[in-house]
């Protein structure tokens, strides 16, 4: 379903298929403090290990991996994840980090979901799109209403981050939500 790997374009951010050039900005990713907090990342990523991974995205049609890249000098600030695909049940997970605090605050983050859902919405049967936030992370579920994801449940305490526990909240957007939202 993810075997085409496009370039989405918009006025903040342009998502092209993540591959070896990105390395280094995935290295800053997995390796900014308030990144791993947010994303509950944990385990140490070598380089040659980052390197081999965005080398090997093309080769998956189960997923889609795109950089972002800000528009006005195309350095990347992120990536965007379409993975755990279930093609009986035509849903997937989205995941979503940024590059810290200078890709913070700038609408990156809004403009590249925007951009993928429209994609995989006009592009493909999937009918679900879901994800999950800790719930300390207010400014992503933010984010995520407000580009018509709804809250469903509450993973309680499955987090342990530097001694307390945090609940993980599931949210979703439905295709039939998506198309008749208000742009």
């Amino acid at each position: 379903m993810f075997a085409s790997k496009p370039t989405l374009r918009g006025e903040r951010v342009t998502l092209r298929p993540a591959g070896p050039e990105h390395v280094d900005g995935l290295w800053e990713l997995v390796n900014d403090p308030e990144t791993v907090r947010l994303t509950g990342s944990r385990g140490a990523l070598t380089y040659e290990a980052a390197a081999a991974w965005y080398g090997s995205r093309a080769e998956h049609d189960d997923r889609l991996d795109l950089a972002i890249c800000a528009a006005e000098d195309d350095s990347y600030v992120g990536e965007i994840v379409l993975n755990e695909l279930d093609t009986d049940n035509l849903s997937c997970n989205l995941r979503i980090a940024l590059v810290g605090p200078r890709a913070f605050g700038r609408g990156y983050g809004s403009e590249a979901i925007r951009l993928v859902l429209d994609h995989v919405f006009a592009t493909t049967d999937l009918h679900r799109v879901g994800l999950e936030v800790f719930d300390f992370n207010d400014r992503a579920r933010h984010v995520y209403r407000k580009a018509g994801f709804v809250e469903e449940g509450v993973r309680r305490d499955a987090l342990l981050w530097e001694g307390s526990w945090h609940d993980s909240i599931l949210m979703s957007v439905l295709a039939p939500d998506w198309q008749v939202r208000e742009i």
